[in-house]
């Protein structure tokens, strides 16, 4: 079985096309919470690349953007 594609918009079409989401924005000292990792302080960005978060501890783990599973508190 083949997945099914993304429907692209057409130019002529009557409908907005569908609305991308923005991206996350992260700074230095937000609290955050991860789906897998739990709660965490961002110590460090690579701007658009990922964010390094410590996870209480010596717990760091790099996060890479889109940061899905990742939220602002």
């Amino acid at each position: 079985m083949t997945k099914p594609s993304a429907k692209r918009h057409l130019p002529t079409s009557p409908f907005k096309p569908p609305v991308v989401p923005a991206p996350k924005h992260f700074a230095v000292g937000d609290q955050v919470n991860h789906d897998i990792y739990g709660l965490g302080r961002v110590i460090g960005i690579e701007e658009g690349i990922a964010a390094l978060v410590n996870f209480g501890g010596s717990v760091e783990q790099r996060i890479l953007s889109p940061y899905a599973k990742m939220t602002k508190l």
